[in-house]
C-alpha cells in the first residue's frame, strides 16, 4: 500500500487526538486520586513507631515489639558507606530524579516481563518514604497515582538530604524496628554510626523482605543477600580495591536483647506468619498467641536447670505443642542474647531411637500386635552391623518390650521385614517427609528438626489427628477492631483407634517400664520415647499426655559428642519438669491404651519367661 501525505496527515492527527485524550484521562485519574491526599508537610512531625504488643493464650503480656521513641537520623553523623549503601541499593539515580524515576519504572517493567513474574520495582526512594509514611499497602492504581504524586511533592518541598533522612528514620526493618537507628541496636546491638560496611549491607537487604530476610531468623539467606548488594555496589564502581571480599569475610554477630528472652525464639518464629496475615503493622495492634506464659517459663527453666557443660550438654530445644497445634511453649536455646539460632525450628539433628515408634507403626499395619514375639540377635545389612546400647541380646521378646527397652536389632529386623519403603510412607503420613529408605532408617539416622518430630508425635496425643503447629491466635488493633482470626482447618486423621490404642500402650511402657522412668510425672498418663545417636552427639525425649506434646533435644551445635548423654537422662528431666507445669490442674484425661490379651496372662510358660528376661535385664 502505498503511504500518501493525506494518510499521514490523518494519522498524526489520530495519534496526536489519542495522546491528549489519554493525558485528559491520566490527569483526570491524577485530580481524583487527589481528592483525599495527605499533607506532605506532616514528614516534620515526630511519628512514633507502631507498637505490636504480643499476649499469651489467656492475654497475659508476653513482650512489646516497636513504640520505641523515634531517634532521627543525622546524616552528617553517619560514615558515608551507610547512605551510599542504601541508595546503591534501592536508588541509585535519587540525585537524579523529582520523586519518580521513569527510567527506572521501564527498566522494572522490562525485567519482570521477561521474568515472568515480579522480580524488580521501579519505585524510587521517595516512593518508599511516601508509602511508608502516608499511604496503605494496599495496591491499587489510586493508591499509586497518589504515591507518585506525592513523591513529586515532597521532592518540591524538601531537599534530598532532607528525603534522605527521612526515609532512614521512618523505613520498616522487620522484627519491629522502624528506623535505621533502632534497627541498628535491635539487629547488632550499636549506634547506627558505628556500623560497618558488611553490617549496612545486611540492614539494607532487609528492606526487600524484612520478614525473609531477617538475619535472627533467617541468617543464611541474610548473609547471601549481602553478597549481592555488596557486589552490585562492587560493579557500580563504589568500592575500592578489595573491600568487597574483606566485607563479605567480615564478621557479622547478631545483636538481641536479653528481657524475656525465651519468649523471643516464639515471637521471631511467628513475626513472619504475622506480616503474612496483615502486611507490615501500620497501627498499633494485638497480637493474642497460643503461648502460655507458666508452660514457657517452667520449659525455660527446667533447660537452664538440667543442661551440663561439663558432660558436653551445652545446647538444648523445648517445644510443647496442645492438641490443635498450638504452640504452648518455644525454647529454641540455653540463651538467645548469645544465640538467636532457633534451634527448634532450625536445627537438623538426627532423631535417633525417638523415630523407632513409626517402625513399631508399620509392623502394626502389616498385622502385627504389640504381644507378638521377636527375636533381639545380631542382624548384618551388607557390611553393616548395628548394637544394641548395652552391647546384648535378649533373645526373644514381645514386641512392646522391645520398643521400652529400644532394641536396635529388633527395630532395624523389623523394618527390614516390614519393609523400608512402608516405614518412608507412615512416617510421611505423620508429617515426616522426605526420607529415604537407607538402611539405617529404623535407628532415626536422617536429621529432623524438634518442631516436626514434635509435630509427627501429636497423632498419639489427640485421637489420630495430624495437624501443623502455629502460633496466632488473633490479631486485632489497640481499639479491639478485629483483623485477623484464625479458622482451624480440618485435620487429618492419620491412626486408626486401634492402632492409637496400640501405639499408646507400647509408649506408655517405655516411661513405666523402660529406658524413659525419669519421664515420668506423677498422677498423669504419659507416654514416650528416648533417642540416643552415636557417640552420644543427640539426646532426645519426645512425649506426651492428652492432648499435649512435648519435644526436648540436648546436645551441642557444633555437634560434639557427650559424655554418656542419653535420652533417658537430662532430655527425659526437662521434660518431666515442663510436663508436670503444664499438667497441674489439667483435667484428668486418659490415653487410650490397648488391653493386654486373656493368654498373655494365662500362659504361665510365658510369663515365666517374661520374668527371666526381667531378671537378665541389668
Amino acid at each position: 500500500m502505498r503511504i500518501t501525505r493525506k494518510f499521514l496527515t490523518r494519522s498524526v492527527i489520530a495519534g496526536l487526538s489519542c495522546a491528549y485524550v489519554s493525558g485528559m484521562v491520566v490527569l483526570a485519574g491524577f485530580a481524583l486520586s487527589a481528592d483525599d491526599l495527605p499533607d506532605p508537610k506532616k514528614l516534620w512531625e515526630s511519628n512514633r513507631p507502631v507498637s505490636v504488643q504480643i499476649v499469651d493464650r489467656n492475654g497475659r503480656d508476653v513482650l512489646v515489639r516497636g513504640a520505641t521513641v523515634e531517634r532521627p537520623v543525622d546524616l552528617d553523623r553517619l560514615p558515608f558507606h551507610i547512605p551510599m549503601t542504601f541508595l546503591a541499593t534501592e536508588d541509585e539515580r535519587f540525585y537524579n530524579h523529582v520523586g519518580i524515576d521513569p527510567r527506572a519504572l521501564t527498566r522494572a517493567m522490562w525485567q519482570n516481563i521477561r521474568a515472568g513474574r515480579y522480580i524488580q520495582g521501579g519505585s524510587t526512594l521517595t516512593q518508599q518514604l511516601t508509602k511508608n509514611v502516608f499511604l496503605t499497602p494496599k495496591k491499587t492504581l489510586s493508591r499509586k497515582a497518589q504515591e507518585m504524586m506525592l513523591s513529586v511533592w515532597m521532592e518540591r518541598d524538601f531537599t534530598k538530604g532532607e528525603l534522605l533522612e527521612m526515609y532512614l528514620s521512618r523505613i520498616y526493618f522487620g522484627s519491629g524496628a522502624w528506623g535505621l537507628e533502632n534497627a541498628s541496636l535491635r539487629y547488632f546491638g550499636k549506634p547506627a554510626a558505628e556500623m560497618t560496611l558488611a553490617e549496612t549491607a545486611i540492614l539494607s537487604g532487609l528492606l526487600r523482605a524484612p520478614s525473609g530476610l531477617n538475619p535472627v531468623a533467617n541468617y543464611e539467606r541474610s548473609v547471601k543477600r549481602q553478597h549481592v548488594i555488596l557486589e552490585s555496589m562492587d560493579a557500580q564502581g563504589l568500592l575500592d580495591a578489595g573491600v568487597l571480599e574483606a566485607a563479605k569475610i567480615d564478621p557479622i554477630k547478631i545483636h538481641s536483647p536479653k528481657e524475656t528472652q525465651g519468649a523471643q525464639y516464639f515471637v521471631d518464629w511467628i513475626w513472619s506468619d504475622l506480616e503474612d496475615l496483615i502486611g507490615i503493622p501500620t497501627q498499633d495492634i494485638i497480637v493474642q498467641t497460643t503461648l502460655d506464659i507458666n508452660a514457657q517459663a517452667s520449659a525455660q527453666t527446667a533447660l537452664t536447670t538440667h543442661l551440663d557443660p561439663e558432660r558436653g550438654a551445652t545446647q538444648g530445644a523445648v517445644i510443647s505443642l496442645d492438641g490443635t497445634g498450638g504452640v504452648r511453649a518455644l525454647v529454641g536455646g540455653l540463651d538467645y542474647g548469645d544465640s538467636q539460632f532457633n534451634r527448634v525450628t532450625q536445627a537438623v539433628r538426627q532423631p535417633g531411637s525417638a523415630f523407632k515408634p513409626f517402625v513399631y507403626l508399620t509392623a502394626l499395619r502389616a498385622g502385627k500386635s504389640p504381644w507378638d514375639m521377636t527375636l533381639d540377635a545380631p542382624i548384618t545389612i551388607e557390611d553393616w552391623t548395628p548394637e544394641n546400647f548395652t552391647e546384648k541380646h535378649l533373645g526373644t521378646v514381645m514386641l512392646h518390650f522391645a520398643l521400652a527397652k529400644s532394641l536396635n536389632t529388633v527395630a532395624v529386623s523389623l523394618g527390614e521385614e516390614i519393609g523400608r519403603n512402608n516405614v518412608v510412607e507412615t512416617a510421611a503420613q505423620l508429617g515426616l517427609k522426605g526420607l529415604k529408605p537407607y538402611r539405617s532408617l529404623a535407628l532415626g539416622a536422617q536429621g529432623q528438626t524438634p518442631l516436626a518430630i514434635a509435630e509427627s508425635y501429636l497423632p498419639f496425643a489427640n485421637w489420630g489427628t495430624r495437624r501443623e503447629a502455629y502460633g496466632i491466635q488473633s490479631i486485632s488493633t489497640a481499639n479491639g477492631v478485629p483483623l485477623y482470626d484464625r479458622i482451624a482447618p480440618n485435620g487429618v486423621n492419620v491412626l486408626s483407634p486401634t492402632e492409637l490404642a496400640d501405639m499408646n500402650f507400647m509408649m506408655l511402657g517405655a516411661v513405666e517400664r523402660g529406658t524413659g522412668k525419669r519421664a515420668r510425672v506423677e498422677g498423669h498418663m504419659v507416654a514416650g520415647k528416648t533417642g540416643t545417636t552415636n557417640d552420644f552427639r543427640d539426646a532426645w525425649f519426645v512425649g506426651y499426655a492428652p492432648d499435649l506434646v512435648t519435644a526436648v533435644w540436648v546436645g551441642d551445635d557444633e555437634n560434639i559428642s557427650m559424655k554418656k548423654v542419653t535420652g533417658g537422662t537430662l532430655p527425659a528431666m526437662i521434660f518431666a519438669d515442663t510436663m508436670r507445669v503444664q499438667l497441674t490442674g489439667a483435667p484428668d484425661a486418659k490415653l487410650s491404651v490397648s488391653i493386654q490379651p486373656d493368654w498373655v496372662r494365662k500362659d504361665a510358660q510365658l510369663q515365666n519367661l517374661l520374668d527371666q528376661l526381667k531378671n537378665r535385664l541389668p
